[in-house]
């Protein structure tokens, strides 16, 4: 878990992580609003009523399948009496939480997931949660039209790409005396042979298997595949230039498939772009 972003509540600079998709803020931070010096003993008090434990052991449960039950039902048998006490580290520890993080270092403290710490803001202050959410959208709104910007440019590549591709296409592969329909019929067939290369079929072994499918077997291809799409386009149209025959060109542009295929899958970054591409 990095440090990635901060938002600014009431004068308060917040801290928020990113792990495993996964947004977590700092309760830390937030501490500060109640009390700039002891902001342990801020969280620890919260941490101790029941109300908490009971909504972080409820958060759990839906979302931590090796949440420790038994241990969360004595802490909330425990909790509001005057001897009870509860630190984070406590809590993740004694019931394998993961809602809760607890970490070291120069951007340590203790931090939790959104929902969770929505729930700490509200017992701090209802006004300090009401300005941490709107900014919280915000920083939110913002990375979404980032990541809209980053998937227009990406489509404006492969656009881009495509025409490269096509006018090597027309440079070496297509005498001039073709006709407009045998013309059509090499792009076509090149087309096909970056399908073959990248999604192991052809346009129309596609459209035979996914008779109820709208639009061809681009307009079904993962961010990913796009991705590698447009990179295969470039190489093939440098390859075409070299004067390799097309079924040297296949096993070459197969093999650079497979090899970023495996790079992007997996990468941060594109999971983003295709989760939002989704919403």
């Amino acid at each position: 878990m990095s440090k990635s972003k901060t938002i600014m509540v009431e004068k308060f600079e917040i801290s928020i992580y990113s792990k495993e998709q996964q947004e977590y803020i700092s309760l830390t931070d937030m501490a500060r609003y109640r009390d700039t010096e002891r902001t342990n003993y801020v969280i620890q008090n919260w941490m101790r009523t029941r109300n908490a434990i009971e909504f972080c052991g409820l958060w759990e449960q839906l979302n931590n399948p090796g949440f420790k039950g038994i241990e969360f039902d004595a802490f909330k048998n425990e909790a509001g009496s005057n001897s009870f006490t509860l630190t984070p580290q406590k809590w993740i520890e004694s019931t394998n939480a993961i809602g809760i993080i607890s970490k070291s270092g120069r951007y340590g403290g203790t931090f939790a997931h959104k929902d969770i710490a929505f729930e700490f803001a509200t017992w701090l202050s209802p006004s300090f949660k009401f300005f941490l959410i709107k900014e919280f959208q915000r920083l939110k709104a913002d990375e979404n039209d980032r990541l809209k910007l980053e998937w227009n440019l990406q489509r404006t590549l492969a656009k881009v790409n495509y025409h490269i591709h096509t006018d090597a296409i027309k440079e070496n592969l297509i005498p001039s005396e073709l006709t407009k329909q045998q013309i059509n019929f090499v792009y076509a067939n090149e087309a096909d042979m970056l399908n073959v290369a990248l999604f192991g079929m052809t346009a129309r072994q596609w459209r035979d298997t996914n008779p109820k499918r709208e639009g061809n077997i681009r307009d079904a291809a993962s961010i990913e595949q796009l991705v590698v799409l447009s990179n295969m386009e470039s190489i093939n149209a440098v390859l075409i230039h070299q004067g390799l025959p097309q079924n040297e060109r296949l096993m070459q542009l197969n093999k650079i498939a497979i090899t970023q295929m495996k790079s992007l899958i997996g990468n941060k970054q594109i999971k983003r772009l295709n989760r939002d591409s989704k919403d």
